[in-house]
């Protein structure tokens, strides 16, 4: 029973991989059972089955590039001493993830961003819930260091939250869009140019 369980789980997260690739490529509302199904060699009720729905599966992919975010930009960040150490190591690895991406296109998020923003379900619910977590994680990190006097008093932390989430995501466009080999190295700059003027 464990070895099935086992098994069935593999499956699931091969799944959910092969998901996150063509879904950063094609949309997440491009994933198809059938197409994911083609892939991966397997039958349509193969791949629905561990999700339930597409929309069960279209979730799933969300949540594992969400996830692979925390794992390589948010856990490591939180090693670092809280106030502004933390946050030059946090963008330091942002900056470090857009130039790298493990995605064909890019930021996931920001591209499910642009895809969902005006599709109201679930999947924008989900999409809505993720960010919001990440930009008040990133407000939190500015709060620490504008308190412990690290940065500046007078920097509005709703204000630098916008600027560094709009530096990223005109820097992910630059790196895949434009194929711009600077950007991130520029948007390194100029978010710590944002948090220490």
């Amino acid at each position: 029973m464990r070895r099935s369980a086992e098994a069935a789980q593999l499956t699931r997260d091969r799944i959910v991989a092969t998901g996150v690739t063509k879904a950063s490529s094609d949309g997440l509302h491009a994933l198809t059972i059938g197409s994911l199904a083609e892939t991966l060699g397997m039958s349509k009720a193969g791949v629905v089955g561990p999700f339930g729905s597409r929309a069960g599966l279209q979730s799933a992919v969300l949540t594992k590039a969400a996830d692979m975010f925390v794992a390589a930009v948010v856990a490591p960040s939180m090693k670092a001493e809280p106030g502004l150490p933390r946050l030059r190591v946090l963008i330091d690895l942002w900056c470090g993830y857009l130039d790298g991406s493990p995605f064909p296109n890019g930021c996931f998020i920001t591209a499910a961003s642009c895809e969902l923003d005006g599709r109201p379900g679930e999947l924008r619910n989900l999409l809505l819930s993720t960010v919001t977590r990440w930009r008040t994680f990133l407000r939190e990190q500015i709060v620490i260091a504008r308190t412990a006097g690290d940065i500046t008093a007078t920097l509005d932390a709703d204000d630098l939250v916008t600027t560094l989430t709009g530096i990223a995501m005109s820097a992910d466009q630059e790196i895949q869009l434009l194929a711009d080999a600077t950007a991130a190295a520029r948007a390194r700059r100029l978010m710590l140019a944002a948090i220490t003027r």
